[in-house]
């Protein structure tokens, strides 16, 4: 047992969880850390972002792409304050990330000093647990309890924040090997065994819904037999993206607004919904009233809040997503659900997705991306049409392969969150897909980026407006186009340039792929502005409010 200063404590409990990479920005309250962090550069990389709120979705993406813990580092004051976007967009999404915050000192809390915010009353509502440590003793334990409890169960944020004086005390410090986290089983009943498998006997046509926490369960290939066993149709939210191979013959799409109609309708018309790690999103259900109308609800869920919080069931399994569908597949016989099967194939055939050929859009722009990566990258997302068509039409094959901002919608986090996803990832090909008004909203990134050479892709969907709002505003506001137009003088290709990078500016189809393969080989940090026109809409869609039954797309639209 030896005695560190707090902040080397700090270092050296990074060091226990195995972590080898955060992402931060220093200031004067947690310079002890950085200083302590200088002395450890060998053993953690430090990723110095260009604002705070870069650090955490860049945190946040590691998180996702690795399955591991993500680590921000921010000082006290507007530096905790920027990564509330972050923590909030980590809580919604169920992602395992501890954010390290330094205050002032003890003797000054509480009397408004200087870049002095009390950070974990802020947070509270947005994080899973989190501490003021103002007392060192207390400091290895908590940084422990902070990584237990954002990997446990239903994973989430955790803030940490030290004084600046506990940081610079000494303490006796003894190494401490981490507990290996168990998957949740205590909660998962034989009763509750015993009526799911029975519901799913009675079916006549069962339809699988996949949420986030299928891919946080790391259950795949459980889902996968669950399915083929059943002979059960599948669909996936946002955030279920991958967990089931979206090349499969049972998948039928993303479900809820800007699902296909084959889900949509298949929802409406199924007699069994098994919900796995979803949780009823309003942009999955629509009109909850109207939502799955002839279908028994089964939901498995690690969460007990999120049983019947949004949805009513008829039958719930709580417990870890993996675990739970093991149990069903070795209790199950295979089942033979033919007809229904063939009638889903027909709604697929019957309303595939469509776009305009003829000209460069969003969808054409993914389905190029998926080609020439062969469905291999990792795609990371903006907020709006440019996520929605990297939803519809990228294949994906594998879970945590699309990272994205589900629950909050967080435009500016795709830039940081790719380039968290490739220094986690390295082997990965990370794409990250941008419309023009999310890429200002963090641009900055980029020359983090360049400055450490992170061969990441940033493929902008530049419509020169607010694209999604603005489809609302044609189809519900009467067209009026209220500050939503982006139509200045920015060049992004330039500013892209400005920073370091390597700038593209597509308008054409048949330019669009040898651009794309020479970034890919370049392997440095690449910009690509895509031209698209500025109406280009997401289709299928539901109006707000409405059932998801009510899903129509252009042709219903009669728009050409």
């Amino acid at each position: 047992m030896s005695k560190l200063t707090g902040a080397e404590i700090v270092i050296e409990c990074l060091k226990e969880q195995g972590v080898d990479t955060v992402f931060g920005y220093p200031g004067g309250a947690i310079l002890n850390i950085y200083d302590a962090l200088y002395k450890h550069q060998d053993e953690i990389t430090h990723i110095l972002t260009s604002h705070e709120q870069g650090a955490s979705h860049a945190a946040d993406g590691y998180a996702r792409a690795t399955g591991k813990v993500g680590v921000c580092l921010a000082t006290s004051g507007p530096g905790a304050t920027n990564l509330v976007t972050g923590i909030a967009t980590a809580y919604m999404d169920s992602v395992p990330v501890v954010a390290i915050t330094c205050n002032v000192g003890v003797s000054l809390l509480g009397k408004d000093s200087f870049q002095e915010v009390d950070i974990s009353g802020v947070t509270m509502p947005i994080t899973k647990y989190n501490f003021i440590v103002k007392d060192i003793s207390r400091l290895a334990s908590v940084m422990r309890r902070a990584f237990a409890i954002a990997r446990s169960g239903r994973p989430g944020p955790v803030l940490v924040d030290i004084t600046k004086d506990v940081t610079g005390a000494e303490y006796e410090y003894e190494y401490e090997e981490p507990q290996p986290i168990e998957p949740q089983t205590d909660t998962i009943t034989e009763e509750a065994m015993d009526q799911a498998v029975e519901l799913i006997r009675k079916s006549q046509k069962p339809f699988i819904f996949v949420g986030g926490g299928a891919v946080i369960s790391g259950a795949s290939e459980e889902l996968r037999a669950f399915a083929k066993k059943i002979q059960a149709p599948v669909a996936d939210s946002l955030m279920g993206k991958g967990a089931f191979d979206g090349r499969d013959e049972l998948y039928t799409g993303m479900v809820g607004m800007h699902g296909t109609k084959a889900s949509d309708l298949g929802f409406t018309e199924c007699d069994l919904l098994i919900a796995v790690g979803a949780r009823f999103s309003d942009r999955v259900t629509g009109n909850t009233a109207k939502f799955a109308p002839n279908a028994k609800i089964l939901q498995i869920d690690v969460d007990p809040a999120e049983i019947n919080k949004n949805i009513q069931t008829y039958a719930h399994i709580v417990g870890d997503a993996k675990v739970v569908l093991r149990k069903l597949n070795a209790r199950l016989d295979p089942m033979n659900h033919d007809e229904w099967i063939m009638h889903i194939e027909r709604l697929k055939d019957m309303y595939p997705l469509r776009y305009n050929k003829n000209q460069l859009t969003g969808p054409f722009i993914m389905e190029k991306i998926y080609e020439i990566t062969e469905g291999d990258a990792i795609i990371t997302t903006e907020v709006g049409q440019n996520q929605m068509w990297a939803a519809q039409y990228y294949k994906y094959k594998a879970p945590r392969t699309l990272i994205t901002s589900g629950g909050l919608g967080t435009m500016g986090y795709g830039l940081g969150a790719a380039i968290g996803a490739k220094l986690g990832r390295r082997d990965k090909t990370v794409i990250n897909i941008a419309g023009d008004g999310c890429f200002r909203m963090n641009m900055n990134e980029l020359a983090t980026a360049t400055r450490y050479n992170i061969p990441i892709i940033e493929v902008i969907m530049n419509n020169h407006v607010l694209g999604m709002v603005r489809q609302w505003q044609d189809l519900f506001y009467g067209k009026r186009y209220s500050h939503t137009v982006l139509n200045d003088q920015v060049d992004f290709v330039k500013l892209a340039e400005a920073m370091g990078a390597k700038a593209y500016r597509v308008e054409r189809m048949d330019d669009f792929e040898p651009v794309l393969r020479e970034a890919m080989e370049l392997n440095i940090p690449v910009l690509i502005d895509c031209q698209i026109a500025c109406d280009d809409k997401v289709f299928p869609m539901v109006s707000p409010g409405a059932p998801i039954s009510d899903v129509f797309d252009d042709v219903d639209l009669k728009i050409d």
